[in-house]
């Protein structure tokens, strides 16, 4: 992991260790906040990763816990100065879900659900186009071509050749038969899913329509497991204007069953490809 140069990592690795920290003391994360003078929620937030930390943040609570080697300290501070750096999405300018962006890029594993659409990481060019464009009717050209960059850029992520992200998506049939764009970017989308559907680290799943309801009609949502704590995982939300991240172990243990339900409703993943492959058939010209 030290190797790896991704703030979110080096984040989550310092707020894990502060986290430790804290909890040798016998603190609870309000406590903390109280002789700080500061709110709860930013300890969270940095105990979480989801927080730059500041190297004097880093230096009050290292006295607060009573941290006195000067090497631990120095060693706590640099990777705070390291943690404030900016992943490679910053760049691109303004993005809502930059922080979803950093957790995906340090995510090990995803389980995720979509009904209506195909996921991010495994779009094609013109489908991700044609989804951006028409899903979001305010946005000006600039920033559609911002948002297409980021998505097509995050997409290496699922296909590292080192450390290749482990995804399981389960889609709602819906996903393969609404129709984005036109008929040709649908064959040309459905065309890769079973190709990507075929790789070791990926598997997809499909609910179809004849499985009736299921738990998943509420909506879409995404587990996200890491290396530097396998025990635990982040769930996200997205939502129009706010994205939700459940980070608590009961709602994470929630949507860990929702998911297995979710699973056990949908085809097999070979039964799965068969289905996409007969859909892709619809859309010929």
């Amino acid at each position: 992991m030290a190797a790896n140069g991704n703030p979110t990592v080096k984040r989550r690795q310092l707020g894990a260790e502060l986290r430790r920290l804290r909890l040798a003391c016998g603190l609870t994360s309000t406590q903390v906040a109280e002789r700080l003078l500061i709110s709860q929620p930013k300890i969270s937030h940095l105990e979480n990763g989801r927080r730059a930390i500041k190297p004097r943040d880093v230096r009050d609570l290292c006295s607060l816990y009573d941290v006195t080697d000067p090497e631990v300290v120095d060693s706590l501070m640099r990777m705070a100065g390291e943690a404030e750096q900016q992943g490679w999405w910053v760049a691109c300018g303004e993005v809502p879900y930059a922080v979803y962006i950093g957790l995906e890029t340090a995510a090990c594993s995803i389980r995720s659900y979509e009904p209506m659409v195909i996921p991010g990481l495994l779009q094609t060019p013109s489908y991700a186009a044609a989804v951006i464009e028409e899903t979001i009717p305010q946005a000006t050209p600039e920033e559609i071509a911002v948002r297409h960059d980021i998505r097509l850029r995050r997409q290496s992520r699922a296909h590292h050749p080192a450390r290749p992200l482990r995804l399981w998506i389960v889609l709602d049939e819906s996903a393969l038969r609404r129709v984005v764009g036109d008929s040709e970017v649908m064959r040309g989308q459905l065309a890769h899913l079973a190709r990507l559907a075929a790789q070791p680290h990926i598997t997809v799943q499909v609910i179809p329509h004849s499985a009736g309801a299921h738990p998943g009609m509420a909506g879409q949502f995404a587990i996200l497991h890491f290396p530097d704590s396998p025990g635990t995982g982040t769930v996200y939300l997205e939502r129009f204007t706010s994205d939700l991240y459940l980070e608590k172990r009961s709602d994470v243990q929630h949507y860990t069953a929702l998911y297995e339900h979710l699973q056990a409703h949908a085809l097999s993943p070979d039964h799965s490809r068969r289905l996409i492959t007969e859909t892709t058939k619809l859309y010929a010209s």
